[in-house]
């Protein structure tokens, strides 16, 4: 085994699954709620990606952006249905719903893309950068420096904007940041909205690395869900370095050992942290920051 790229192979698929949780860290942050339909958010953006740059002939920097914007629609449509159990916090509604949402997006890519893989190659995909017995392609070096960016970005904009400080405000107390005059709906809105374009600007940025099947949704909620909860619920430092160290351990286990059980060792690791830390990596985070 070639340690050193095993680490380098971990630290793309690391920043990948940070990239992809990013959107549901914030909304658990600000809304506390957990969307179950995240995973086919992602499958519906990987699609886009794909059609746009194969079917319509767009170049892969404008398709980016196309997927981002069908992703922020359908953000918007899911918090409007769910508005008034977004208000109320029933939690369980809520979960229905996504869920459902999650269904109805699955078959109706299977419908308008088919069921059968589709395979996305880009200028980065297909440039490789060879340094002796190690490799990676522009693609993995894409998607490190855009996780890197959109956290950093994220981070500044909740910290040092109105926008954040409204944001955490909603986040600390929504009821208490409505009596202050803050439009709470907004936010929500916004909120759901950011989820929807940056899972869909995940699922832009990997898709090149993977094959994009209407069931890849399924998998990428179980990874981001361990990476959400690992971090610390609504961290976004937490989210970045959980997804970091949940791709290292992903990398290194399915070298070491085997690829079938990643998904199961890591659940375990997540259980023996809760056990000793409840509060994920970064213990006694609240709201988005």
């Amino acid at each position: 085994m070639n340690l050193t790229q095993q680490i380098i192979n971990g630290l793309v698929l690391g920043h990948a699954y940070a990239l992809v949780a990013i959107g549901w860290t914030l909304l658990l942050g600000v809304a506390r709620l957990v969307n179950f339909g995240h995973g086919q958010m992602y499958m519906v953006g990987a699609f886009v990606t794909w059609w746009a740059v194969a079917k319509a002939g767009v170049p892969y920097v404008l398709a980016v952006p196309i997927a981002m914007g069908v992703g922020a629609v359908f953000g918007l449509i899911m918090q409007r249905v769910m508005l008034k159990a977004t208000f109320e916090q029933n939690l369980v509604s809520i979960m229905i719903m996504t869920l459902g949402f999650g269904y109805v997006m699955h078959g109706a890519a299977a419908l308008v893309f088919g069921s059968t893989g589709q395979i996305l190659e880009t200028s980065l995909s297909l440039y490789e950068v060879n340094m002796g017995d190690l490799w990676f392609t522009g693609q993995d070096a894409a998607i490190v420096v855009a996780t890197i960016c959109l956290f950093v970005g994220l981070k500044w904009v909740l910290d040092g904007t109105r926008i954040g400080r409204l944001v955490r405000m909603v986040a600390e107390d929504p009821k208490l940041a409505q009596l202050a005059g803050v439009n709470v709906r907004r936010v929500y809105y916004g909120v759901f909205a950011f989820e929807g374009a940056a899972v869909a600007f995940a699922a832009g940025m990997v898709a090149p690395r993977t094959p994009i099947l209407t069931s890849m949704g399924f998998e990428e909620v179980i990874m981001t869900f361990v990476v959400v909860v690992f971090g610390g619920i609504g961290s976004v430092k937490g989210s970045y370095f959980a997804g970091v160290a949940l791709g290292l351990f992903t990398a290194l286990f399915g070298a070491l050992v085997s690829p079938a059980y990643t998904t199961a060792a890591a659940f375990l690791v997540l259980i023996a942290l809760l056990v000793l830390r409840p509060g994920g990596l970064t213990s006694g985070a609240a709201g988005a920051h």
